[in-house]
């Protein structure tokens, strides 16, 4: 089932094999014409392409308050209840995220600092093909919404080209989406990115997406913002003979059903560990509507790995970076300093993963594919821009003046030390 691997093997197949563009030419060169189309023609493309992949196209591109109105009475009050609790914890946690703007007084003469700012417009991207995922409207909007974004735009595919699923709607307004409007896919990317008469350009673009929705991601850099380009999704646990090999199984599955190219892992060090979560993975298998996906994913993607201590384990999983760590260790705690590289971590027996795309409160928006090793899940910055200032009196620029003059002149860039020049000649500037 899950196959084992040596140290080095799982080096060469999972780790340097991870080092890899997760937008190929293939989805990109399919990207590029959608977006180029929808860039061009606007509704016209839009529509075009909306019919092409969807095969329906909706009768009003936005969703309306009336349509928003009637969400809420389609889905369960205990789900709402339920999302409502994991918005709150989702908003304390991102609260303490927000930063004031600074002021660096050395003087009366020289003062800089940081101004902090929204960004005005964002668009979020919602998966809402054959499933649709709630949680990721709360964990793209929220932190947006506690930023001071005054518009959060919501993308996501309509069901038979009628509405999107209520529960997704019901969502976006607990979130404090502005608008929403049905339409997924590159097109919908495009749309964010450039704008089309009906649907707004924004500034940034943020939310998961298939191989295409990141190719056009990708392919829009530059001229809009984005979070991140994100692979398939990933969980490595590290554990020893306190684990508990149910709980094991389970959360390896848990991250196998989403697709077939999930990367599911254990290091242990523990032989006896390894044979009974493999027991226990066949027997969970058998009973999971998703078994196909989790099955496929666990064999063609899996990895189990015997390290000689915990020391190995944790370096072999610093250089993976992966996106969920679990620790499944007695006192687990004790070894969050031995982290280095990893997107988010749950810590000890009693934190499955699951806790963290639902409801613990730090965000499920997490980098993969090794960029872990240089990159953070989204939070409330990746929402905010930093503008810095400074003002020097016209003494604090005289006592400053020699040294940019001189630095200037080394890089002969002489406009750049006459701008001094000229002010130490003539005087005045204050």
């Amino acid at each position: 089932m899950i196959p084992t691997y040596q140290i080095q093997a799982f080096r060469d197949n999972f780790i340097n094999k991870n080092r890899r563009n997760q937008t190929d030419e293939q989805y990109r060169q399919v990207a590029k014409e959608v977006i180029d189309a929808v860039r061009s023609e606007g509704d016209k493309a839009l529509t075009k392409y909306v019919e092409k992949f969807d095969r329906f196209v909706p009768a009003n591109w936005e969703v309306t308050k009336d349509e928003r109105a009637q969400a809420w009475q389609l889905v369960d009050q205990t789900t709402i209840e339920a999302l409502k609790r994991a918005a709150s914890n989702i908003r304390d946690f991102h609260q303490k995220q927000l930063q004031n703007s600074r002021f660096m007084q050395t003087d009366d003469a020289i003062i800089s600092g940081q101004l902090f700012r929204p960004i005005e417009r964002v668009g979020i991207y919602v998966p809402g093909g054959t499933a649709c995922y709630p949680s990721s409207v709360l964990m793209n909007a929220i932190p947006a919404i506690l930023a001071g974004v005054e518009e959060v735009i919501m993308v996501t595919p309509a069901r038979n080209g009628e509405d999107i699923a209520p529960i997704l709607s019901v969502a976006a307004d607990i979130a404090g989406v502005t608008r929403i409007f049905k339409v997924g896919g590159i097109q919908a990317i495009a749309a964010l990115a450039y704008g089309t008469p009906s649907i707004p350009s924004v500034d940034k673009i943020v939310g998961p997406g298939n191989a295409y929705v990141a190719a056009a991601k990708s392919l829009v850099f530059g001229d809009v913002g984005i979070d991140m380009i994100a692979g398939p999704s990933e969980v490595a646990i590290i554990a020893d003979e306190s684990a508990d090999p149910t709980f094991i199984a389970s959360d390896l599955i848990a991250q196998a059903e989403h697709d077939t190219n999930v990367r599911a892992c254990l290091f242990t060090t523990s032989e006896k560990i390894i044979a009974a979560t493999k027991e226990e993975v066949a027997k969970q298998l058998e009973t999971l509507p998703r078994k196909d996906i989790a099955q496929a994913a666990l064999t063609n993607q899996g990895a189990v790995v015997l390290c000689d201590n915990l020391e190995e384990a944790f370096d072999l999983s610093n250089q993976f970076a992966p996106e969920h760590l679990e620790i499944h260790l007695d006192n687990a705690l004790a070894y969050v300093g031995k982290i280095k590289n990893a997107g988010s971590v749950f810590l000890g027996h009693y934190t499955p993963e699951s806790l963290g795309d639902y409801y613990a409160g730090p965000n499920h928006v997490l980098p993969t594919s090794g960029t872990a090793r240089f990159s953070s899940g989204l939070s409330v910055d990746d929402f905010i821009k930093k503008t810095t200032f400074i003002y020097y009196s016209e003494q604090a620029l005289s006592q400053a003046s020699e040294d940019v003059i001189t630095i200037a002149n080394e890089e002969d860039l002489i406009g750049h030390a006459r701008a001094v020049e000229k002010r130490q000649n003539k005087g005045g500037g204050k």
